[in-house]
């Protein structure tokens, strides 16, 4: 049984604590690896040397280290294919979407290689007698990222890319669901030319996140997760005196306006709802069409896409739309949730609860569902579901739909649907939501621009990417300069105001 450790220094290390974590295959159900749980222990001195390392790197000119991005960048593009195939053997997404999930990140590593642009400060000569004022944007110092098993490639480097580039270290905490792939991203870093010791991979679970939080070392955490981690993450990471950015759950709904497309709407839909087995924060799991009419004519256009969809492992090849989800135990909570809508009166339109995949009885596959006639009481428009299942909320008017989405509790991503420009207006000044699409289904920001949502979804006054994260991961030092024109006679005990 092959066993994952750490990245601590440069180098591979096998785990002291003990402890072991099982890493499935989520095709087969099969035990692939077990991956080491770090202690206190293991977490405190990683950060020690951490912090010792980054004293250099810090100092490091912006230029080199934004070299540095611009090899790793590289190196990403030469190992697409095998950090794909490592990233959908353990996570289970199929090769185009795993391509995607790197490609996503690498663009943020991209962005990292302007660094220098976006570490200048501001410049005022002649604030007053002979007087200059000018900042600086500084490393915070030991960065942490707690990041989640959706996502192995992108979120990491979301989190790292931004945080080394501004001449941080850097300790990454990756989901122990998926810990390959952000092992290897660490391999390509040194091979990139980062210092040993600037960038370390410790994969563990609660002890390790709690030792983040409680470090005296550690000034920053990123966290993205569910909202009652996010939640938990923020309190505690915020009371030791950090700064701390927590991107939790989502609820995403689609308004589907009367003059819609409704082949290009259905599209969309299918797409965003089952692509990754529904297991993205960004994914649209409720769509709210306006009017019968218009909920009639999407359903019937809905049901035989959704029936068409191919699920299978990766290995089936590229024309597979879904795979499995991760675990049994995120089968066992969709499924639980998937019961709970029909027990509340939804409709199932689509049933995919006997689904079998021949040869792949024991994985983690659940077949699509569609659920209509969902009202907003329901379980399964309250909760997160994290699945393939896609709930169709009816609304009599454009108002009634904007305030479904406006209500929930969640705020991560919304869109909405319509030829009339003057109602996307509307909906994109007035809805609460951090993220938003117009006819655009899942509306994930480029890496220039920033990533997060609102309410119940972020936690923290910046978002991820973009300009905001060099802002995170940097502090701002503001200096007042005089240097007097000729030599001052004695000295001054009184303050000087500037003129």
């Amino acid at each position: 049984m092959q066993e994952i450790g750490h990245w601590i220094n440069g180098k591979l290390v096998a785990g002291t604590s003990g402890r072991f974590a099982d890493v499935f295959n989520p095709a087969t159900g099969e035990v692939q690896a077990r991956v080491a749980l770090a202690s206190k222990a293991e977490l405190d001195k990683a950060t020690a040397d951490a912090a010792e390392a980054q004293v250099k790197w810090g100092a490091t000119n912006p230029q080199r280290r934004a070299r540095v991005m611009m090899a790793m960048v590289g190196l990403l593009n030469r190992d697409m294919d095998k950090l794909a195939e490592a990233l959908s053997r353990e996570h289970g997404k199929t090769i185009p979407d795993a391509k995607g999930d790197i490609q996503r990140g690498l663009e943020v590593i991209e962005f990292c290689i302007g660094a220098p642009h976006l570490l200048k400060g501001e410049f005022t000569d002649s604030a007053g007698p002979g007087i200059d004022m000018y900042s600086m944007r500084q490393p915070i110092g030991v960065a942490a990222g707690i990041t989640p098993f959706n996502f192995p490639a992108m979120i990491p480097m979301w989190k790292m890319g931004p945080a080394l580039a501004c001449g941080n270290a850097f300790i990454l905490k990756p989901s122990e669901r998926a810990p390959t792939v952000p092992l290897m991203l660490a391999a390509l870093m040194k091979e990139a030319g980062l210092p040993d010791g600037v960038l370390q991979v410790i994969n563990g679970d609660k002890e390790s996140v709690d030792a983040i939080l409680d470090s005296e070392v550690i000034s920053g955490v990123g966290f993205v997760g569910s909202t009652p981690i996010a939640q938990y993450i923020y309190a505690r990471g915020t009371a030791t005196g950090k700064r701390v950015q927590c991107f939790g759950g989502a609820k995403n709904h689609m308004i589907i306006m009367p003059d819609a497309d409704l082949d290009q709407a259905a599209d969309a839909l299918v797409g965003a709802g089952y692509g990754a087995a529904g297991e993205r924060c960004m994914a649209i799991s409720v769509a709210v069409p306006v009017g019968k009419a218009t909920a009639d004519a999407l359903v019937e256009r809905l049901i035989p896409r959704i029936e068409k969809l191919k699920v299978g492992p990766y290995t089936a090849g590229n024309d597979v739309d879904y795979g499995p989800v991760v675990t049994g135990a995120a089968k066992a909570n969709i499924m639980k949730l998937i019961e709970s809508g029909v027990a509340q009166g939804a409709t199932l339109a689509v049933d995919g609860r006997d689904f079998k995949l021949q040869g792949y009885e024991d994985g983690f596959f659940v077949g699509p569902h569609l659920f209509d006639n969902v009202t907003t009481e329901m379980e399964i428009y309250r909760k997160e579901i994290f699945g393939p299942v896609l709930s169709v909320v009816r609304s009599n008017s454009y108002e009634e739909a904007l305030k479904m989405a406006m209500d929930h509790e969640y705020g991560n991503g919304t869109a909405i649907y319509t030829r009339d420009g003057d109602t996307a207006r509307d909906f994109a000044a007035r809805v609460n939501v951090g993220m938003i699409g117009i006819n655009v289904p899942i509306p994930v920001p480029l890496a220039y621009h920033t990533f997060g949502g609102w309410k119940k979804s972020s936690f923290g006054d910046l978002n991820q990417h973009g300009p905001d994260a060099f802002r995170f991961y940097t502090r701002t030092k503001t200096i007042t300069s005089r240097w007097p024109s000729g030599i001052k006679e004695g000295g001054e005990f009184n303050f000087k105001q500037m003129d």
